[in-house]
């Protein structure tokens, strides 16, 4: 363990959000909200680690919208965003890290000279905070009052906008939480506060906004630029052997050979499995499901599609199109086609209008030519927000 974490808090439900997912797995700019808050401190050189605390429920969605990034393994966080915290730090006690970054996940654009300030003011004092002066008016209402109405304005002078991440003396802070843990405090700071220790306030950044409703991530994705259009391509070849029948885009289609490979072969399917997944940067089929696991022998090759399309939506895209070529020169698939593309559409959950299958010959060249096998060309087309 090095000398500062990141505990990156992801473990709330959002209600104020809305919506079927936590709005840290929703998408933003073709990956997870959480992923791109995490990536940050992932890549700032005075990071040595990062530990995620989430909600014991959400571990599929973390896993998906986290593969392949270097975290610690993430913690379950509590009832309250203040337990969870607690929970985090107190997971990091045997390891005694010299700094703590406290950061909510649904921050996605935190930058790194805010995590160099915060941090570099721990040099003179225990905790530091990101903050910006409140430049508007500010009105108080009449708590009792319906509708409501205004009972004065309150002097601005003097008040910030606290963000973050919050720095502080990891020893500090987690005996602070210890002593704390039965208050109702709104953040790390003022735990800080209430256990007298000096915290210093440091330059924050208006781009370095929280997403707590559906507008505030209309304003991210405006901020990025609006949707993320991805297109991945896929590639497969089997070779014919004994059989009565080949399975080609979910469809099994009388012939006079089948097709030879682990699975059922299915080049189509594969095709398209290859084409999501080098969307979304998650490797091949090869790699999710190995020739060498005696687990995929046989498996209709419709797992593997509907995998790929569960790792698409983890990753809060949309398939917008799909495109595959089946190259051969028997057996003919027009009589097929429309099956296919109904099949297609049914294991992805997609309307049919967005599935194209199409054929080829290669004019007898090449093993396809020869009529050794067949081969199939995929192209999906995804749109991330």
């Amino acid at each position: 363990m090095g000398e500062c974490v990141a505990l990156v808090v992801a473990a709330g439900r959002g209600e104020r959000f809305g919506g079927e997912v936590p709005k840290q797995y929703v998408g933003l700019g073709g990956e997870a909200l959480l992923r791109r808050a995490l990536g940050v401190f992932l890549d700032h050189p005075a990071v040595d680690a990062v530990r995620p605390v989430i909600h014991p429920g959400d571990r599929a969605l973390f896993d998906a919208s986290t593969a392949g990034m270097a975290l610690m393994e993430p913690v379950a966080g509590g009832a309250t965003r203040q337990e969870s915290v607690r929970l985090g730090l107190e997971s990091l006690a045997k390891a005694a890290p010299y700094a703590v970054l406290i950061h909510d996940a649904a921050r996605p654009f935190v930058d790194a000279g805010l995590i160099s300030r915060v941090l570099s003011a721990l040099d003179e004092v225990p905790a530091a905070v990101p903050a910006i002066p409140v430049s508007d008016t500010l009105k108080r209402s009449a708590l009792d009052a319906a509708p409501l109405r205004l009972a004065g304005t309150v002097d601005r002078a003097g008040l910030w906008r606290a963000q973050t991440p919050q720095a502080f003396r990891f020893a500090d802070i987690l005996a602070a939480h210890g002593r704390l843990a039965d208050k109702d405090l709104t953040d790390d700071a003022a735990v800080a506060e209430e256990a007298g220790m000096a915290v210093a306030l440091v330059a924050g950044s208006e781009d370095n906004f929280k997403v707590t409703t559906a507008d505030d991530l209309g304003r991210a994705r405006r901020h990025l630029g609006g949707a993320e259009i991805r297109t991945g391509m896929g590639y497969d070849v089997h070779r014919f052997g004994p059989g009565d029948h080949v399975m080609l885009c979910g469809v099994a289609v009388p012939h006079s050979a089948g097709l030879i490979g682990h699975s059922d072969a299915d080049v189509g399917l594969h095709a398209l499995t290859d084409a999501l997944l080098g969307a979304i940067g998650d490797g091949d089929i090869g790699s999710h499901f190995p020739p060498t696991d005696p687990r995929w022998r046989d498996v209709p090759s419709a797992t593997f599609l509907r995998h790929a399309g569960d790792l698409v939506i983890a990753r809060r895209g949309a398939i917008l199109n799909l495109d595959v070529t089946v190259i051969c020169e028997r057996p003919r698939l027009a009589p097929h086609r429309t099956a296919m593309i109904e099949r297609i559409a049914e294991i992805l959950g997609l309307a049919a209008e967005r599935v194209s299958v199409k054929a080829t010959t290669t004019e007898g060249l090449g093993f396809t030519g020869r009529g050794e096998g067949i081969a199939a060309q995929g192209i999906a087309t995804i749109a991330f927000q």
